[in-house]
This record gives structure tokens, sequence and C-alpha cells, in this order.
């Protein structure tokens, strides 16, 4: 089912849009800005996008132009037609341009040329196509793409787990594209980079008027992977609260809004993933043990890049190359870059990998060397010490909260850096930090010694 985005400041017309398209069978989100396109783009990449020329923060051309995303359909909207827009449109490569009030047959007509064009030849994905974005012959993967073969075409929920990098979502992903699903939505979600005061509302949609802003009627991800396949990632940053509703949908395959009591059935298949230890999370009070239980129906284990033999050289390999045929460059690495990579511990594993191919692609003018010491952030570590004072009684959150204001400001301040140290996604920090306010901006210093 392919999705789609309205970016208008201009509510009626983005709800215009919107409502044809889900007639059409497309799954749809909107934004009123280009702040807002941003957030919806990073939760689902959109298969087609209706965007407004003119928004409340910037010029939707040079908005499109910075995004680089060639391989996403793009109609402009317009309330104010001229020659030189139209022309700069098609340059950009846009499908159409639409004038206000949109024409509704036009509307409908693009919408099916789109889905036409982006329709699968097969609803089940070849073998080689499903496992295209996992690189790595090592005996490890070889095993986790043979167990994903196996469980793919059931309806089993699926637990990942595994340490941060070590991709999570595109198992998730090849679970969904070896399904009998593959046609249908795959709607990744990281629970832990929605506030928690939304993510009840993102999850199973809300009624107009349930509560403060609410001016529409709002489908969630549950409603909008309808027959395809929900990726619930760091499913222990969920609230216990939101653990127990979810356990319902799983068990009864049927959810409400917010703000209403009528049930709305659901086919989706939930595949969820963590960064922690579950028995662990379980002891700790971060995950149900009956939800546990009720998604690891079939658990599976992600190795980390340092098991997996000399798979980190083809991953090397194969991220350059996509650097090279993007800039149409020929840069390699050298000899003393590719032992440096197989003896390099890789506590980021595969993302930290694929970050550092980047910088050395940047820095380098032909050849990349092995030079780790300007990226090696965390390493300052054990020249800066620290400990954390935490008084008996504490609770867990304030023990929490005290680590990571301590290690952010062991980190002096570089938020990427404490969240790899502490091993939680950069969403995730940003999100404890909005929840201590303004003390978790400044860093309590009083507190770490």
């Amino acid at each position: 089912m392919p999705h789609l985005l309205v970016v208008d400041d201009d509510v009626a017309t983005r709800e215009l849009i919107a409502d044809i398209a889900v007639d059409d069978g497309y799954t749809t989100a909107q934004a009123g800005d280009i702040r807002q396109a941003r957030i919806q783009i990073e939760r689902q990449r959109p298969d087609v996008v209706f965007l407004d020329m003119q928004l409340p923060d910037g010029n939707g051309m040079a908005f499109w132009k910075d995004l680089n995303l060639p391989d996403v359909n793009v109609a402009f909207i317009t309330g104010y037609s001229s020659v030189d827009n139209a022309i700069e449109a098609l340059r950009l490569g846009a499908v159409d341009y639409l004038l206000k009030p949109v024409s509704l047959r036009r509307l409908r007509g693009l919408l099916q040329q789109v889905k036409a064009a982006d329709a699968p030849s097969s609803s089940v994905a070849a073998p080689d196509d499903c496992f295209a974005k996992m690189v790595g012959k090592s005996r490890a993967m070889q095993l986790l793409r043979v167990h994903i073969a196996k469980v793919a075409p059931t309806q089993a929920t699926v637990l990942l787990v595994g340490e941060s990098g070590t991709g999570k979502e595109l198992a998730a992903e090849a679970i969904h594209l070896a399904s009998p699903r593959a046609s249908q939505p795959f709607l990744p979600v990281n629970c832990g980079a929605i506030s928690p005061n939304l993510i009840e509302s993102e999850l199973f949609g809300h009624e107009k008027g349930s509560f403060t802003g609410a001016d529409r009627q709002h489908k969630g991800y549950f409603e909008r992977a309808q027959g395809g396949t929900i990726f619930l990632d760091e499913i222990t940053e969920m609230s216990m609260d939101l653990q127990v509703r979810l356990l319902r949908v799983l068990e009864t395959g049927r959810f409400m809004r917010v703000g209403t009591q009528e049930e709305i059935k659901t086919d989706v298949r939930v595949v969820a993933a963590t960064n922690r230890n579950p028995e662990q999370a379980v002891a700790m009070g971060m995950l149900r043990e009956d939800l546990y239980h009720r998604l690891s129906v079939f658990p599976l284990e992600l190795p980390p890049l340092r098991e997996r033999e000399n798979d980190v050289l083809d991953l090397a390999d194969y991220f350059l190359a996509h650097l090279n045929e993007a800039h149409q460059t020929n840069k390699r690495f050298s000899d003393d870059a590719r032992e440096a990579m197989k003896k390099h511990a890789w506590p980021g594993n595969v993302r930290e990998l694929r970050n550092h191919v980047y910088r050395s692609y940047i820095l380098s003018d032909s050849v990349l060397h092995g030079n780790f010491s300007s990226f090696e952030l965390g390493a300052r570590r054990n020249d800066l010490g620290g400990d954390v004072l935490v008084p008996m009684g504490a609770s867990l959150a304030e023990a929490n909260r005290q680590l990571i204001l301590a290690t952010l400001k062991q980190c002096d301040g570089v938020k990427k850096a404490a969240a790899k140290m502490l091993g939680i996604s950069l969403k995730t920090l940003y999100n404890r930090l909005e929840e201590y306010g303004e003390e978790g901006a400044k860093v309590d210093a009083h507190r770490v010694r």
C-alpha cells in the first residue's frame, strides 16, 4: 500500500487530498509546514508527496531540493501560478503541478498513475531481494537469514534482540518482504522517539475533539498498516499502561481510537525490538512479562559486528560503493584502513561503521586511511572520570535521570556521544532531556563528581 504525505498550510486542502488518497488505497500523513514535514518523512518515507510551494516556514521547492529524494514522487501545489515556477517544478522532477482549488478529477488520475507505476510485480519478494540490505557472509548472518526465511511466511510475532546499530529495522523489513504481506505497508515506529503523551494517539489514532489540539480525526499506525507489518522499535520505552493496550490488541486483533469506545478490527503483524536484555527489562519493570511472552513467539538475536568475522570489510565496501556511485567518485580504502577496521571493536556496530566510512570519505581525496583517533569521542571517558551519587531509596527514574545528566556532562554536552555511551538512540536521549526540563538542558553538574 503506497504512502502519501500532504504538506500544505491549508487544512481543507490537506484533508481533501488525504481523504481521496485513502479511498484510492493509500496510507496518508499530513503536515502544515516544513518542520512537520521533516518529522513525517523521518517517521515513514512516503511514496508520493503533495507539496505546497509557499509554506509558513519556507519555500516548498527549496525544501524539496534540499531533501534530495529522487525515488519519491512529488506534485507541487500552488495558488499563484507562473511559468517560471512550472518550469522549476519540472526541473525538480515533479510528476505534476496543481493549481488551487485542486481539480478532483486530475487529483484522482495522478494518484492512480503513481500507484500503477509503483505497484510490485508480485506479492512476495524473491529471497535475494528480501535480504539485499543485510550484507554479510559470516556464519552468524547466514543463520539469521535462514531463521528469517522460516518465520516470515507465518503469522508469528517476532522479537528482535540486539545491541544498538546491529540492523534490527533491516531484519524486520526482511521479515515483511519475505512474507505474504509484502505488498502491504511496512511501518517502523520508534517507541523512544515519540513523546509519551502522544504515542497512544500515534499507535491507535484519535477522534476529533478527544483532547486539546485534536482538531480532526487521526488514523494511527495500526489502522494505516492494515494488512501489513508494524515494527515497534525500543519496545521497553513504551509506558506500562500502553503495554497493556498493546497486549490486548495482539490477543484480540481489535483496538479503539483515543476518544471513542468503538472497536476497530485490525490485521497487522507485529515485529518488536529492543537493545536491552528482555529478561532484565522484565525484572526492572520496563517490560511486562505477559507482553514479553506474547511478543517473543519467535525471538531472534542479531549478532554484534565484532562477532561477524570478516563482514566488517564487506559492509565497508558496500557503504563506500554507494558513496562512490552517488557522488561519481572512485575512492578506495588503503591497506592500513582495512586492517584498522578489522581490529576495531565497533561498539556502535554497523551504524558506527557506516558513519566512520562516511566521515572518512568526506575527509579523503582518493584513498581512505585507517585513522580512528579523530572520531573516538567515547575514548575521552577514561580521562574525564566521574561518579554518579544516587542516595539509597531513590527511584529508578531518578537514578536514570542522574546517570543521563552525568554522562552528558562527561561528554561536554555532545548529545550524540552521550547517547552512544549510554547505549540509547539520540532521539531517546532528547526525549529524556525534554522530560527533565530546563535543568536537563543545563546538565545538573552538582550531582556529579
